[in-house]
């Protein structure tokens, strides 16, 4: 299917309602690998082990797929899951608290099909080492009764994928990730892929979009395709109920002054991080606990979340002894650095 045509069921006519709110983000999502735009050396691989799948008959070695929040791990999961013909299931880490919550999981697993366990870095240990023989034998014991009648059974499982998911890859202890045939790691999308997805999307919402309202779009998207849809869902409404129905630069740029993000991306909470080690610690280097008391944020969203973007763009650096706000962050919020300031001067330019 060519990206320019729209995505088969989600054809919109004149006057039918769009689905709802809840409903759009999985509307938005390609199901197949030929619309999934980006990440070209990840697709190629991807393209090779399916079809190698395929002409086997077996069921995919089981794949990481790891990066930074909204790249597309989720969706390229179902799409794995479309490309192949298989069922898919889907879990968290966090979700499975005991080996028997997995251990219903993986009973009831049809054959060669996936089972999709997001924030995987997060299981507990007992569970994760209850996944090891699973994942490599397709076998697991189970523990029947209790006390001096209680005896291990073991049960045989259909072969499956496990497709696990993390944003942080550096926490998979190494014997969970050596069993892992395939890893896949998503990086940050280009300005012109995003611009594609606005397109795509913009489509499938049945909004005109031109290409300075894309552009703009895109720009302040963060690298990442889930704020692209986001923003352009936003945008849109102003669109609607202040323009003329269509996302033009001058429309896209006041909406997205409207919604406190900058002509970098940067949103509230990525500027309160910057002026808290600006001006509250000087430049830094500041911990992150200390930097997320500061601020109102828990320190998991901050190093997840905020931080690999404000990084990315030269922001933010981290060293051993914390965050270090770079000379262009100063700049950014319009600060002297520390140095540069002769005394009595005031920090701001």
């Amino acid at each position: 299917m060519s990206e320019e045509k729209r995505p088969q069921g989600t054809e919109l006519v004149a006057g039918s309602p769009l689905p709802g709110e809840d409903r759009l983000e999985e509307t938005l999502r390609p199901t197949r690998l030929e619309d999934f735009i980006g990440q070209d050396k990840v697709k190629a691989n991807l393209r090779v082990f399916i079809e190698a799948t395929r002409k086997r008959g077996e069921a995919l070695d089981h794949v990481l797929l790891s990066g930074p929040p909204g790249l597309g791990k989720t969706t390229l999961a179902r799409i794995l899951s479309e490309e192949l013909g298989v069922e898919i299931r889907a879990s968290s880490g966090p979700v499975l608290d005991r080996p028997g919550d997995l251990a219903g999981l993986l009973t009831s697993l049809p054959e060669r099909s996936i089972l999709f366990l997001d924030e995987i870095h997060r299981m507990t240990s007992n569970v994760e080492e209850y996944l090891y023989p699973a994942m490599e034998d397709f076998e697991i014991d189970i523990l029947i009764d209790k006390g001096p009648h209680a005896r291990s059974v073991r049960l045989h499982l259909n072969r499956f994928t496990l497709v696990g998911a993390t944003t942080r890859s550096g926490l998979l202890t190494r014997p969970l990730r050596s069993r892992f045939g395939v890893e896949c790691h998503l990086d940050f999308y280009q300005p012109g892929d995003l611009e594609r997805i606005a397109h795509r999307s913009s489509r499938i919402l049945g909004i005109e979009l031109d290409r300075e309202g894309a552009g703009e779009i895109a720009r302040r998207s963060r690298g990442t395709p889930r704020v692209v849809n986001r923003l352009l869902r936003r945008v849109r409404d102003f669109a609607e109920v202040e323009g003329k129905g269509v996302i033009d630069g001058p429309l896209a740029r006041h909406a997205l002054e409207r919604l406190d993000v900058d002509e970098r991306g940067l949103n509230g909470m990525d500027l309160r991080i910057l002026d808290a080690v600006v001006r509250r610690f000087d430049g830094g280097p500041v911990g992150l606990d200390t930097l997320a008391i500061s601020v109102g944020e828990e320190s998991d969203t901050i190093e997840e979340v905020h931080e690999p973007f404000l990084v990315r763009e030269g922001l933010l650096m981290r060293t051993p002894r914390g965050r270090v706000a770079t000379l262009e962050a100063f700049r950014h919020l319009g600060a002297l650095p520390p140095g540069a300031r002769r005394p009595g001067q005031d920090r701001l330019l």
